[in-house]
């Protein structure tokens, strides 16, 4: 990284994360820096670093770069690369607005999960298209503890374990990831969703997330327990040709999933931009590499 770099930190129902602009590509973003700056007593602190490249810049995004400008490249909390983030998407548009890159409206934005479709609202809320819901066949077990659950395996572009229990509490406190089985249904690892009811189409869930253990919020987690909840309660809107709209708690506030008859599913919550400034250039120096 240069000597003189921007950072903001912003969140999306608590999931927060560490932005970093660089149009042209420029930072060394190694696993290590990543980590350091996630490092909530040493760093800046945050679930994960949201670098915003130019998707012309970026090797693993030029080819999205006639339809999106700018690319998410998104890394999780402990450094290693992620294909998508449902919050950071939000607060992603949120910034390019702050940064005055774009306007109230639609935009377009490029991940590893593909391009995603965004709407900045006038009332501060953020919709994102997710994309379609893969349902992936097999059965799939999560445990904590002495108790396990089967789990339903559904891919948003990232792999997710959606578990409903009796108690949230039954989840423990997350802080390593949850045994699951068979090993071969997540080869590369899983997020895992552990979710009660409360209420007709409104639950509630807590996350553990691949690289960052447990997060306040998690968005592609959020859209797959709605989708889990919504197969479970005999909802299917590319057969009834009526939208799936629930309401999901998380621990940092509440995102609303909608699942249309033609697959794509919208996520609606906020975005908020909290800080800025320059990382001091001798912690630069000195902070893994």
């Amino acid at each position: 990284m240069s000597t003189r770099t921007a950072f903001l930190k912003g969140h999306g129902t608590e999931n927060d994360f560490v932005i970093l602009p660089d149009p042209e590509n420029a930072l060394d973003l190694s696993p290590a820096a990543v980590a350091a700056l996630c490092d909530r007593r040493a760093g800046i602190g945050g679930d994960g670093v949201l670098h915003v490249v130019r998707s012309a810049a970026h090797p693993e995004a030029r080819s999205m770069a006639a339809e999106a400008e700018w690319f998410m490249d998104y890394r999780n909390g402990d450094g290693s690369v992620a294909e998508m983030c449902g919050n950071g998407v939000r607060v992603f548009a949120r910034y390019l607005q702050h940064a005055g890159h774009v306007a109230e409206g639609d935009l377009a934005i490029a991940t590893r999960g593909g391009v995603k479709h965004v709407h900045l609202a006038k009332d501060g809320d953020v919709t994102v298209g997710m994309g379609r819901a893969r349902l992936p066949e097999g059965e799939v077990t999560v445990r904590v503890g002495e108790r396990s659950w089967p789990a339903r395996n559904v891919n948003m572009g990232n792999p997710h374990a959606v578990a409903f229990v009796e108690d949230l509490a039954h989840a423990s406190d997350l802080y390593t990831p949850p045994p699951f089985a068979p090993a071969a249904a997540y080869p590369d690892g899983v997020n895992v969703e552990f979710v009660v009811d409360r209420g007709p189409r409104h639950v509630a869930m807590r996350v553990h997330e691949r690289g960052s253990g447990e997060t306040r919020s998690c968005g592609t987690g959020a859209c797959a327990v709605a989708v889990a909840a919504a197969r479970r309660d005999g909802a299917d809107p590319a057969a009834t040709g009526t939208p799936a709209t629930y309401t999901v708690d998380v621990l940092g506030g509440t995102l609303v999933i909608t699942e249309r008859p033609d697959g794509e599913i919208e996520m609606t919550g906020p975005a908020v931009i909290v800080a800025e400034g320059t990382l001091d250039p001798e912690w630069l120096e000195t902070a893994p590499r």
